[in-house]
């Protein structure tokens, strides 16, 4: 009997930790047939730049049902004011903090964005327009700059006890020890302004670790809080409910609404970008937004641009189980199930086209940046299509080599540590510069 309930206590770990298992072998990636993002889901193909916004909606029908929910629509009011301002980084920019509602009395939900912009700029300037991770106080060290008051991921390197910031995480980012950064002064001196908020002024992110009280998981309990407020009680019955991640890029679109009103910024020339989740997030808000000029995407990971199909590192069980707040009920159908997927990752991507967009990865095996590379080679005859020089036609390139960053469109990958490095910003900038600085 002892050996008995030994041997399906061991049948069931092994179903657990199956359930959750990446694959690493490449040769059992397999094939994997991908949609054409330039034919209807009727069969038809698209024929002309004029069918395009069609099919696009389309797309993007499929991945508001199927994996990222219901996008909200733009609110009906939208109002600010600058709480505070001062000059910042030696003189050579000005700080804005700038409190953002969503009704005319400026009351419920609300976003604390951080507008920094070049004093020696005298023309509009581009914005380099983002989501930050630990709150407006880590993009500089100013004292005037509140500490973010919402609930964060317990981090001893970041001094985050009992889930709040501290002071010291002021000019965290800015600190070119760390492994993901926001270099706010070479972003000034290179004459972009900076536009950012923290997530959590949107909606709570607590990992699959974290617990309440009584031990019982905060995913879900804490998330729909913040700006969800906005939409009503949530219908538990719906499989494409609006998620974190769909939240989270509806608040950047809203960024771009303010940048449209001010007449400090080019709202022609704004870069958006960000990194692992808010990358996703910056993903997604591109997707269905089609105001940014540029687009730069920094180590999504799955669920961001890795195709699905390419089935190795992460996968939909893993993010459908550690995640399920990024995602709607729907996406969770495809686990261990995701060549039956009608969609994969490289039609999103093409929702983006024909504007600039350059993926950066790096070598995780977790982050699949093959994967990367693959979706961004499926999406490129789009680029073609409406007129753009798609990503160069090379194998998938070594670390630093930058043959497959094209003009418009383009990929590369590099070692060491996941984030934002000051490698990655050089590039970005090299890639955005030549779009929004010409002579």
């Amino acid at each position: 009997m002892k050996r008995r309930v030994l041997v399906l206590l061991g049948v069931v770990l092994c179903s657990i930790a199956s359930a959750v298992a990446q694959n690493y072998d490449k040769d059992k990636v397999g094939n994997y047939p991908l949609p054409d993002p330039l034919t209807f889901a009727n069969g038809k193909k698209v024929k002309s730049k004029k069918d395009w916004p069609k099919r696009r909606e389309e797309i993007l029908e499929i991945f508001q049902s199927e994996m990222y929910g219901r996008m909200p629509a733009a609110p009906e009011t939208v109002v600010w004011e600058i709480i505070e301002q001062g000059t910042t980084l030696g003189g050579y920019a000005t700080r804005h903090q700038i409190r953002m509602w969503f009704k005319a009395d400026k009351s419920g939900p609300k976003v604390d964005w951080l507008l920094v912009t070049p004093n020696h700029i005298k023309e509009p300037a581009p914005v380099v327009l983002m989501l930050n991770y630990n709150g407006n106080q880590t993009i500089l060290r100013d004292k005037e700059i509140d500490i973010n008051p919402n609930w964060q991921r317990n981090d001893p390197a970041k001094d985050i006890k009992n889930n709040r910031a501290t002071e010291f995480s002021r000019g965290l980012f800015h600190d070119p020890y760390q492994r993901s950064m926001i270099p706010a002064s070479t972003i000034i001196a290179k004459g972009y302004a900076i536009l950012t908020a923290c997530y959590t002024d949107l909606s709570s992110d607590p990992s699959y670790w974290d617990k309440d009280e009584n031990g019982e998981p905060l995913q879900g309990k804490i998330t729909y809080n913040g700006i969800f407020e906005l939409w009503g009680e949530r219908d538990e019955s719906r499989t494409d409910n609006t998620t974190a991640l769909g939240a989270w890029a509806w608040a950047l679109s809203r960024g771009m609404d303010m940048i449209e009103k001010m007449e400090s910024l080019d709202h022609k020339r704004v870069l958006l970008t960000g990194s692992s989740r808010l990358a996703k997030a910056a993903l997604v808000s591109a997707a269905f937004d089609e105001r940014y000029a540029c687009v730069v995407i920094n180590q999504t990971g799955g669920g961001g641009v890795p195709l699905h199909k390419h089935y190795y590192g992460e996968n939909v069980e893993t993010m459908a189980r550690y995640f399920p707040h990024w995602y709607c009920k729907a996406y969770a159908k495809y686990v261990n199930n995701e060549q039956a997927m009608p969609f994969d990752q490289h039609m999103l991507l093409a929702c983006i086209a024909p504007r600039p967009l350059l993926i950066q990865g790096f070598d995780d095996p977790w982050y699949d940046t093959e994967g990367e590379y693959m979706a961004v080679k499926a999406a490129s005859p789009v680029w073609k299509f409406l007129g753009r020089k798609g990503m160069p036609d090379v194998e998938w390139p070594d670390d630093y080599d930058l043959s497959a960053v094209g003009e418009y469109l383009g990929y590369y990958r590099r070692d060491n540590l996941h984030g934002i490095a000051a490698y990655d910003w050089e590039q970005m900038f090299k890639f955005a510069d030549k779009f929004f600085f010409t002579e």
